[in-house]
């Protein structure tokens, strides 16, 4: 059971990586490579994106902390 946890913990950990570096900060990062930070080019589509990925990140951070806690209670 502990290494089973232990692979969902890095595969969360990549995951949480990968949808960190997906936002859009004040240089529009790495997420302008993938057409997610467009600014005001895009036609509102924008705006949703940004609170999905926002909303994913949200919910990979809480599961990968819930994680860490029961592998600690192991």
């Amino acid at each position: 059971m502990y290494t089973f946890m232990s692979v969902i913990q890095v595969g969360l950990a990549v995951a949480l990586i990968f949808l960190v570096l997906l936002h859009s900060g004040k240089d529009a990062g790495l997420s302008g490579a993938f057409g997610i930070g467009g600014g005001g080019s895009s036609v509102g589509g924008g705006s949703m994106v940004e609170r999905n990925l926002t909303r994913a990140t949200v919910v990979c951070a809480i599961i990968f902390t819930l994680n860490t806690i029961l592998l600690l209670k192991i």
